[in-house]
């Protein structure tokens, strides 16, 4: 249709003309070329112009950048378009009119009304985003760590092995798990991992998976919906898991986590999405997962106690924190570091440690690791306004305290070695999907070797 044919159209239906011009949106019209031949009262006086007289006029030259015309080339709807004028924002329909598959003309609605709307919705979400992100920076500081690596006192060889696999641990995010028995720092350690990491920032989340009554973890870990059981927050409640995202979750006594829990807690760590309790919506999360335990996992999956796919999705990394009495070089400065810690002297007040005292703490097995040198010094410390701690302040048990054998060092030397065999041959059949003659040879040692192994160390597979 000509442009004029299309002129003479709109002018004939003098009701639809007066119609548009009384509506509160601005309407405007082009033909295939991009020149006007409609535009209401409305939009004429939001644009200063006279509506006669723009009619035939281009596009463009009403409105710098009116893409009218672009449409009539493409003849690609848009909707919602965003469309800045005199320094505001709009909302504005482009449609064009075809006719027999061909344009003819591109109808232009400028929304002021919604336009409004909108840019109120986008001034209340903009607030709510910075809301939003003063509550996260505020939760991490609720959730944030409180021991570096600086804080892990340690000289001897074992230490210092651990330390270095800790501080590679902290450049990725592969699950984490810590053994050692209780009191050896593997608190610390989850701690030292996300302060180095990426996700220092955000949150880490604790849960004591032995101090949650079982039937309250589901709910810890995952949360609930409003309504979901009895007595619960009518408004619903995130999970751990939901709290943690973009940080880390540290999953401490893992060895205490119930064997129905296991299955939901591996779909987790696999899927990366939670459902809270009453809701079917599976919510994203990401985090990173540490986990420790002072149990022999080992014992627990041949028991039946502990799903051995789980065990696998978080011993990716493995640490494995030597109790004191096996790295004795660490003992006395770790008594220092604690003293300092007690008095928060500079440092520690000038006390030192009588070296008849030093023997005893040296000689001493500590079952309770550095957890119970910590509180014997407290003990020691409280109200002591001396400089020399003599061995006579020490408990009787301590005085009493014989030198463990040498002999028992070198034992304990080939049980972290034999520890480090068995993990490297696990891995080995875990990477080889149990296949015994591939995983010799990613080992590279001979399969008849690899079954002496095995039944040496007990591996069952």
């Amino acid at each position: 249709m000509e442009r004029s044919a299309a002129l003479d159209l709109v002018q004939q239906n003098w009701f639809f003309k007066a119609l548009v011009d009384n509506m509160k949106i601005g309407v405007i019209v082009s033909d295939a070329n991009g020149y006007i031949i409609y535009i209401n009262q409305t939009y004429a006086r939001f644009l200063n112009i006279d509506a006669d007289e723009s009619i035939g006029k281009h596009a463009n030259d009403i409105v710098s950048n009116s893409r009218l015309a672009v449409v009539a080339r493409t003849g690609q709807a848009e909707i919602n378009y965003p469309h800045k004028f005199k320094d505001t924002g709009f909302l504005v329909q482009r449609i064009p009119i075809k006719r027999d598959g061909v344009v003819v003309a591109v109808l232009g609605l400028v929304l002021f009304d919604s336009a409004a709307t909108v840019i109120n919705l986008a001034e209340r979400l903009a607030a709510l985003e910075s809301k939003l992100k003063s509550y996260q920076e505020q939760l991490a500081c609720l959730h944030t760590t409180s021991y570096r690596f600086d804080d892990i006192v340690g000289r001897s060889e074992f230490m210092q092995a651990v330390k270095a696999e800790a501080i590679k641990a902290a450049t990725n995010d592969l699950p984490v798990l810590l053994t050692g028995e209780s009191g050896t720092g593997k608190e610390l350690f989850a701690h030292a991992i996300h302060q180095a990491s990426a996700r220092k920032t955000y949150p880490f989340v604790k849960v004591n998976c032995a101090a949650i009554p079982k039937d309250l973890l589901e709910a810890e870990l995952f949360g609930y919906a409003k309504g979901a059981f009895t007595g619960a927050d009518p408004k619903g409640r995130p999970g751990k898991f939901e709290t943690a995202h973009m940080g880390t979750i540290f999953l401490d006594e893992i060895g205490d986590m119930p064997l129905d829990m296991q299955p939901k807690l591996l779909r987790v760590l696999e899927t990366k999405e939670i459902e809270r309790i009453g809701s079917n919506a599976a919510i994203p999360v990401d985090f990173r997962v540490i986990a420790a335990t002072n149990q022999d996992i080992r014992r627990l999956m041949q028991s039946g106690l502990f799903r051995r796919d789980l065990f696998y999705r978080l011993n990716v990394v493995p640490l494995d924190i030597p109790p004191l009495r096996k790295r004795r070089d660490d003992i006395l400065p770790l008594a220092y570091h604690f003293i300092q810690k007690i008095i928060k002297g500079a440092p520690g007040r000038g006390i030192r440690i009588h070296s008849s005292a030093e023997r005893a703490l040296v000689n001493y097995d500590w079952p309770g690791n550095g957890r119970e040198l910590l509180h014997v010094l407290e003990r020691v410390l409280h109200g002591f306004e001396g400089h020399t701690i003599d061995i006579s302040l020490l408990p009787t048990y301590l005085r009493n305290a014989v030198p463990t054998p040498k002999r028992d060092e070198e034992t304990s030397l080939r049980k972290y070695l034999a520890e480090a065999e068995r993990r490297a041959i696990e891995a080995a059949l875990e990477n080889a999907n149990g296949s015994k003659t591939r995983a010799a040879k990613a080992l590279g040692i001979h399969r008849s070797l690899l079954y002496r192994k095995m039944k040496k160390l007990n591996i069952l597979t």
